[in-house]
């Protein structure tokens, strides 16, 4: 059966406009109508949330009374306001109650019953032992999603022991692969484990609501750094389980080549090649093209035997050119390249703005900051930075009220610092 398809060969190449030409907006993303609990710290769990929240989800951060959100340093020149925190706290509401006290485990559950998810990354067993466990949660509400991200998982001989992000890149082996070839092993530079863990976590949570959905079943989802940066890992846990001798690359691959970071006259630029019609291409930019049909190098596999001869061909050729004609050329020829590029440089770059990588977003404290916007673009229920991070007890009246507590109610929870 033939079926009378739109015509789109002219949206092959589509700008923004055409991507959301169907969008709506009257609703803050697809998660639109989800409640999640988040009572988390640090990074892994605030990231789980924070991308539920991004994707229009009623995110409520559960915070001690006291608390001050996120202080790390530097603050966001022109603001009062930690770059973490409005990094991973922004788009949520925000309730301040003191779990350790049982009026205030007690107020945690009548949240609960309103939630669709509750995310957790304590230490393994403390939230049971406030009496706000997956157990006495789903005691409450039976269908309820409960995640809990920790640095080794709810069981194991590693559970009990606190972890955090470079504990899990050392203890993976993730870390001993990282650095130079000739240098020490060395940490990612930003919260690698932390930030996957909180991926996994928010879709973790997802696949169990879909679940629930399905059959009115909830669940207690487990999520560690160490599972995650071990799954992301490109199957390296499998190599080391089969005795394969791993080695550190560097800014080489170890499956291909030339691939590697090239220094130029005023900078550096990265070239990543695998195709072998793209390394005749390549001796073509090189003025060597004779080397297109050498033996030694005509397959991926044969280049990689040949390694330092190919690498050393590529990193001649851009020493002495600026990285501006080295990435133009090499384009040009439809090869992998980019610039290497700082942060700053990223974020003056046009095609990351024009993704919206960058929103200008309203804080607390009345200024205003680019934050880091979603990375998913959707494009019937687009997403994005609506507001900054909330004071950590913005909205604990109304958030209560909510669920049925009363204005009597409240005072009394405050007068007993169960809340702020």
């Amino acid at each position: 059966m033939r079926h009378a398809l739109p015509d789109v060969s002219t949206l092959r190449f589509m700008d923004k406009e055409d991507f959301y030409r169907y969008a709506r907006s009257d609703v803050p993303g697809p998660l639109a109508g989800m409640r999640v609990l988040d009572t988390t710290t640090a990074w892994a769990g605030p990231m789980a949330a924070c991308l539920l929240a991004d994707y229009g989800a009623d995110v409520v951060r559960v915070a001690m009374p006291g608390d001050q959100g996120l202080s790390w340093k530097p603050l966001i020149a022109g603001t009062s306001r930690s770059f973490a925190e409005e990094t991973v706290n922004r788009n949520k509401r925000s309730v301040t109650i003191d779990l350790r006290k049982p009026e205030g485990a007690e107020t945690f559950l009548t949240l609960v019953s309103s939630a669709d998810v509750v995310i957790e990354n304590f230490k393994p067993g403390t939230l049971a032992g406030w009496g706000v466990g997956y157990e006495q949660c789903r005691y409450i509400k039976p269908d309820l999603v409960y995640v809990s991200l920790s640095g080794w998982g709810q069981f194991g001989p590693e559970s009990e022991r606190p972890g955090y992000d470079p504990g899990a890149l050392a203890h993976s082996g993730w870390m001993a692969l990282n650095g130079s070839i000739e240098g020490p092993p060395t940490k990612a530079p930003t919260f690698l484990a932390d930030d996957l863990a909180g991926l996994h976590a928010a879709l973790a949570a997802l696949s169990a609501l879909r679940h629930r959905d399905a059959t009115g079943e909830g669940q207690h989802v487990d999520v560690s750094l160490l599972d995650s940066i071990l799954y992301q890992s490109n199957g390296y846990l499998t190599l080391g389980a089969t005795g394969d001798p791993l080695e550190r690359w560097g800014s080489q691959v170890r499956v291909c080549a030339p691939t590697n970071c090239y220094q130029c006259r005023d900078g550096f630029v990265f070239m990543a090649l695998i195709l072998d019609s793209h390394w005749i291409r390549l001796t073509e930019v090189l003025g060597c093209p004779e080397l297109g049909t050498d033996p030694r190098f005509l397959t991926n596999e044969d280049r990689v035997v040949h390694r330092a001869e190919v690498d050393a061909l590529v990193a001649d050729w851009c020493r002495d050119r600026s990285k501006e004609d080295v990435v133009a050329a090499i384009d040009a020829a439809g090869i992998v390249i980019s610039l290497v590029n700082t942060f700053a440089d990223a974020a003056r770059d046009p095609h990351v703005l024009e993704r919206d990588m960058l929103q200008t977003t309203e804080l607390i404290d009345g200024s205003s900051a680019p934050l880091t916007g979603p990375a998913a673009k959707f494009s019937r229920t687009p997403v994005g930075v609506r507001h900054g991070a909330p004071h950590p007890n913005q909205h604990t009246d109304e958030i209560l009220a909510e669920v049925g507590v009363t204005r009597e109610q409240l005072e009394r929870l405050r007068q007993e610092g169960v809340i702020d």
